[in-house]
């Protein structure tokens, strides 16, 4: 025989648990609408980041290809600080042939000396080219304030006001920039003489 089982209590438990099913059930509606709500708002928080993720990876692109530039610069231009300090140099050896004079110059002793320094500051130009500076004498041209210094005015006939009419100091570019002002002496309009009256 089979042992008997209790029986359901009576309907009082039934009715009890009914209110609380409905409760949940409205609840679970409440939570639903909810859910939904949120879930159509989602969409705008997913934009923002998803534009705030957009941004950081073009940031960090133009970060990259700032720092790719810098670099390209730092080895381009490695050298301006070097070549500045041979300037001086070049100068004196340049100096050094102008400075012979032409009734010694056939002189074999003088001939030979003055080759040697002729070889050394033409070496040292074709370095200094091979690393992007170049000298530039700028006689003959207009003045250019961004690549001339202009020690003094010269009035003369021979020239339009305005142009470089004798170089003291060559200047030097390295690449497409500055390394140092050609030093120049520059035309200008000749006085008027004033009548007496």
């Amino acid at each position: 025989m089979k042992p008997e089982r209790p029986l359901p209590e009576t309907d009082n438990s039934a009715v009890a648990s009914e209110p609380a099913a409905s409760d949940d059930a409205s609840d679970a509606g409440a939570r639903l609408t909810e859910d939904v709500s949120t879930a159509s708002d989602a969409g705008k928080p997913e934009a923002a980041l998803l534009d705030q993720l957009k941004q950081a990876l073009a940031e960090q692109d133009n970060l990259r290809r700032n720092a790719g530039r810098d670099r390209e610069h730092a080895v381009k231009f490695a050298t301006s600080t070097l070549a500045r300090d041979l300037l001086a140099t070049l100068d004196n050896l340049r100096r050094a042939i102008e400075s012979v004079p032409a009734d010694r110059i056939a002189d074999p002793a003088v001939a030979g000396l003055l080759a040697g320094v002729v070889a050394t500051e033409r070496g040292l130009l074709d370095t200094l080219a091979r690393h992007g500076i170049r000298r530039f004498d700028p006689i003959g041209a207009a003045f250019d304030p961004h690549h001339h210094d202009a020690v003094f005015q010269v009035a003369t006939p021979a020239h339009a006001p305005g142009t470089v009419v004798e170089v003291l100091q060559p200047g030097y570019m390295h690449h497409d920039r500055l390394l140092r002002p050609a030093t120049v002496g520059v035309a200008k309009s000749e006085a008027r003489e004033t009548e007496p009256h």
